[in-house]
């Protein structure tokens, strides 16, 4: 068994035993490169579309948006989004942590005022993350997984926190099937511990279906 019990006060999960499961790993990375290419090919005048929007809202803006995030075992990739907000960002981040909505490393903050205009809306929709596809083909990310932290947010984790970090992070996961934005950092930890506890080619389909319901009906994106 992969999981101990959720308690900081010992180790929730195996890491070499996650390590050693290398059919479900080759099985999830053949399933991540057919459905991620059929992905982008079904949804190409989906992606088109967007990029046409975001540089009409903002002609002098980049269509999209590049992000160092921290994947399996610390490794460092740039992570692939639709450009939602504004271009100076990061730099008015330091002015809106102080209305953080949420405990934990990590900032979320419902009424963003850096968010653009088509920004919200392909944020409700959780259209800004299907350029992670390309993410996907690359092999620095999987289709379902944790969500990948900033370098920034690692800082602030506990050692139990990074245990998220023992497997591939993904475009989608339990934490974002369960209430997304309504969810804290703490939860989130717990729901995505959870998840690779429990892991499997059968699960992953499972949250897969459900994120597809609720791109359509969502829970909590902003």
């Amino acid at each position: 068994m992969l999981k101990c019990g959720l308690n900081e006060e010992q180790s929730v999960l195996d890491q070499a035993a996650i390590d050693h499961r290398y059919l479900y790993r080759a099985l999830k990375r053949v399933a991540d490169v057919a459905l991620s290419t059929a992905g982008l090919i079904v949804l190409s005048p989906v992606l088109a579309g967007v990029a046409i929007a975001i540089k009409v809202d903002d002609k002098k803006g980049p269509i999209f948006y590049r992000q160092e995030r921290v994947g399996r075992h610390g490794k460092r990739f740039m992570m692939f989004k639709f450009r939602s907000m504004c271009v100076d960002a990061e730099e008015k981040l330091k002015e809106l942590k102080k209305y953080n909505e949420v405990e934990g490393a990590m900032f979320k903050m419902k009424h963003d005022p850096r968010v653009t205009k088509v920004g919200r809306f392909i944020r409700h929709y959780s259209i800004d993350e299907l350029p992670q596809l390309f993410n996907v083909l690359a092999g620095d990310m999987s289709l379902v997984g944790p969500r990948p932290p900033l370098p920034r947010e690692l800082k602030e984790y506990t050692e139990y926190d990074k245990q998220r970090l023992y497997v591939i992070p993904g475009c989608t996961g339990l934490w974002q099937v369960s209430g997304r934005n309504d969810v804290g950092f703490h939860e989130m930890v717990e729901l995505d511990l959870q998840y690779i506890s429990k892991s499997g080619i059968l699960y992953d389909l499972g949250i897969m279906f459900r994120t597809i319901k609720i791109m359509v009906f969502p829970n909590g994106a902003y």
